[in-house]
């Protein structure tokens, strides 16, 4: 299950359409609406500051958020539209939806790796490279993993690990359909250099024999 799940901070708005909004804007708030879970629409202000942080900050489109009204009880909501100004680029509008315990939504997950003293090719000196440090997964609101974990044990120098060799949760799939690859244990950059040396000196010494031969 999620470990903490951020809170975002909004206060209910007073009236609706463009001179609510301006007026919140001029106030230093980012006008938005909270939809869906079967209930009435519910205008809000953000922080322009604090939302713009976040906007930053990545994945604002892909986080679960716990949304904290004054007065109204905390609900989950995901970003579904940030509208931004077209000439400073800044938000100006924003679209959270409610989701339902059993509503299915896009993540973007941590990966942790483990047994890494179990690895053969670590212990050769191999280098664990990680191709993807998040996954995007479908996963259902009220199972939302904190993280997915990758077993190393016993992969070599050479060996990859994909999305088909780990365990998902109960409920969660990937977002992408092809078996892509999560990480690969990689040769240490000496063994390369020295692999890649006898590799030119094999060459130079198969051209030597073709240019005796002629």
């Amino acid at each position: 299950m999620a470990g903490e799940i951020p809170d975002l901070v909004a206060v209910a708005r007073e009236g609706t359409g463009k001179g609510a909004a301006r007026q919140a804007r001029r106030d230093g708030y980012v006008p938005g609406v909270v939809y869906g879970g079967g209930v009435d629409p519910q205008p809000i202000n953000i922080k322009f500051n604090e939302l713009l942080r976040r906007l930053k900050a990545g994945r604002f489109m892909s986080t679960l958020f716990n949304l904290k009204v004054e007065g109204q009880e905390d609900v989950r909501v995901i970003c579904r539209g940030v509208q931004r100004d077209v000439v400073k680029d800044l938000p100006t509008h924003v679209d959270l939806m409610r989701l339902r315990r059993t509503s299915k939504v896009n993540l973007f997950i941590p990966v942790e790796f483990e047994n890494e003293e179990a690895a053969p090719g670590i212990k050769k000196g191999g280098v664990l490279t990680v191709v993807r440090p998040e996954v995007e997964l479908m996963v259902t609101a009220a199972d939302i993993p904190d993280h997915i974990t990758v077993d190393l044990t016993g992969l070599n120098v050479g060996d990859t690990v994909t999305i088909s060799s780990v365990t998902l949760p109960d409920g969660a799939k990937p977002t992408i359909d092809r078996d892509f690859v999560i990480a690969n244990i990689s040769a240490p950059s000496g063994l390369r250099s020295a692999d890649n040396e006898a590799e030119d000196t094999s060459e130079e010494a198969a051209g030597e024999e073709e240019a005796a031969e002629s």
